[in-house]
């Protein structure tokens, strides 16, 4: 088997990264086609496969993230000028790029998030998805006409564009998630910072590139448009306080997702929050179960379990449980844990050592109930 350090290269150069790379690194903020190294020291990029580095990424501090969320201001008020149709091109271009470079993006998620390869493929077939989506949207941004209790008088809904959007993504979904919130943003009319998880800021800066270069391809497309801001949670917390700051959308743990509501709800600010479920299925004596069966396997070990719609628990009834805890067994026992680029690998590896230890405690806390 390849090491990862081994296959970082091909992937970076299939993705377009390289042109983002300094001799030192990758930078530690990207806005258009303007890259800073970062102010802060460095941190590594580790692949999940076999733990190696793959690369070190640029930490920014505080002030170039505030000079960030200023530079997406100035440019959101050009942005928002521009006809929604037109802004639909761009999104157009952004997802021509993506089917073009689709094997190269599901490879980088291979290698930065370890998922195997059938589902990173269906990831970056949900951001193109996504594109025609938006596209599509671009040309329906409807209001109501309301009749009016006055003589030749009407009410008229309008939307008007937010402003600079904010978009907090974690490491599980590192393209898909940025681009449902991206993609509706800029036909909407907004501005972008994403502030990805810390364990995939490539996957990041290859989507950035994708916008960067569909941008350079129209020229009433203003700088500044879309921005990547690497950080940890202070980063976050940072943009989630920014007054500026018209919409926070954020993916994560409860955990965080309470932290930031509060400090937005404190500016009386707007956010989205997708965060961590405790999913069930119920199976009753009806079911089918060989369906059921494909049904609970693909829910509870897709993304190896890392998903927030991830299966935890199972209800069923005890008339099936028999049959259907011994069919379980035996499709556990066929799946194949290994190297996520293999095609009959059916789970990868979890996210880094931290998770690994997680699910040991968890299994111990279960086999103890």
């Amino acid at each position: 088997m390849a090491t990862s350090t081994q296959r970082a290269l091909p992937v970076f150069e299939a993705a377009h990264l390289l042109s983002w790379c300094t001799p030192a690194g990758f930078s530690g903020l990207y806005q258009g086609r303007r890259q800073s190294v970062g102010r802060c020291d460095a941190k590594p990029c580790c692949s999940p496969v076999d733990g190696e580095q793959i690369a070190s990424i640029g930490q920014p501090d505080a002030t170039e993230i505030a000079e960030t969320v200023a530079a997406a201001q100035l440019a959101f008020l050009q942005w928002r000028e521009i006809p929604a149709p037109r802004r639909g091109e761009l999104v157009r271009r952004i997802g021509d790029l993506a089917r073009a470079r689709k094997t190269a993006l599901a490879d980088l998620i291979t290698l930065e998030v370890g998922k195997i390869r059938q589902e990173a493929l269906g990831e970056v077939q949900e951001l193109i998805d996504i594109c025609d989506f938006a596209v599509g949207l671009s040309r329906q941004l409807y209001g109501l006409t309301i009749s009016s209790e006055r003589p030749q008088h009407r009410l008229q809904e309008q939307w008007h564009p937010l402003g600079p959007v904010v978009v907090i993504t974690a490491f599980n979904f590192p393209m898909a998630v940025w681009a449902w919130n991206a993609m509706l943003a800029l036909v909407c009319g907004d501005t972008l910072l994403w502030k990805p998880s810390p364990q995939t800021p490539l996957c990041a800066i290859a989507c950035h590139a994708l916008v960067v270069e569909a941008a350079a391809s129209m020229s009433d497309v203003p700088d500044n448009l879309s921005a990547v801001i690497p950080g940890d949670a202070a980063a976050g917390a940072q943009l989630a306080a920014d007054a500026r700051i018209a919409l926070v959308s954020a993916t994560g743990s409860c955990r965080m997702g309470r932290a930031l509501a509060q400090t937005v709800a404190a500016r009386l600010g707007r956010y989205l929050l997708e965060l961590g479920g405790n999913n069930a299925m119920i199976i009753c004596p009806s079911a089918n179960l060989d369906l059921a069966l494909r049904a609970i396997l693909f829910a509870a070990v897709g993304t190896t379990g890392q998903r927030c719609t991830s299966l935890r628990r199972l209800i069923v009834h005890e008339s099936i449980l028999e049959p259907l805890a011994d069919s379980l067994c035996r499709a556990y026992r066929s799946l194949r844990i290994g190297d996520p680029f293999e095609s009959d690998t059916h789970i990868g590896p979890l996210i880094d050592a931290a998770a690994g230890r997680h699910f040991e405690k968890a299994l111990l806390r279960a086999q103890a109930d």
